[in-house]
């Protein structure tokens, strides 16, 4: 678990280097190595708009916009979460390119559907305690049609809980990293 110490720095990218504010009390950051290992495997990221779920700190979503990324949009429900986030958007000078929401990821999922919104990239990095939860955020995303047909969806867990097969998502592939799994989805073709 993350204390209220020190930021994370911003692995690569326009905005490299640069330091995000404090980690809010209770948030598990994603380490620098799964960060350097999930966006080195995605690469350059120009264009895309992406949705970061269970955001935490920001970290991941940011680190899309330093690579390129169009659009942002991150949720989270812990009010102290959703606060981190907006100041670091705000101290790196991209909050134009995001938008922020406290929801339950499910709902946000639903509500986005109905602003006709569509993802190129989803980030899921639930809290350990929390990873049943993973599952059924999956199944809105498919089932409330908010992916494009190429989009790719990276899932942060604990290797204590696997992660189930979701109707309309391939699992791709999975790496570990000590205590964590990273699942890598893609649509399934039609």
């Amino acid at each position: 678990m993350g204390k209220g110490g020190a930021g994370l720095r911003v692995v690569a990218g326009s905005l490299r280097g640069r330091v995000l504010g404090p980690i809010p009390p209770g948030v598990r950051p994603t380490s620098d190595r799964v960060r350097e290992s999930v966006f080195g495997r995605l690469g350059e990221l120009d264009g895309q708009r992406v949705l970061d779920l269970f955001a935490g700190t920001g970290a991941l979503g940011i680190e899309a916009i330093s690579r390129g990324a169009e659009g942002l949009v991150a949720v989270d429900r812990a009010r102290r979460s959703v606060s981190a986030i907006e100041k670091n958007l705000e101290q790196l000078g991209v909050a134009s390119v995001a938008k922020v929401m406290r929801e339950d990821a499910r709902r946000a999922v639903r509500r986005l559907a109905e602003d006709g919104e569509v993802f190129d990239l989803v980030l899921m990095d639930p809290p350990y305690a929390e990873t049943d939860e993973a599952p059924g955020v999956l199944e809105a995303l498919v089932t409330c049609d908010i992916l494009d047909p190429a989009a790719v969806v990276v899932v942060e867990g604990s290797k204590r809980h696997s992660l189930s097969r979701v109707p309309g998502l391939v699992l791709e592939s999975t790496r570990e990293y000590g205590d964590t799994v990273v699942y890598w989805f893609g649509r399934e073709s039609e």
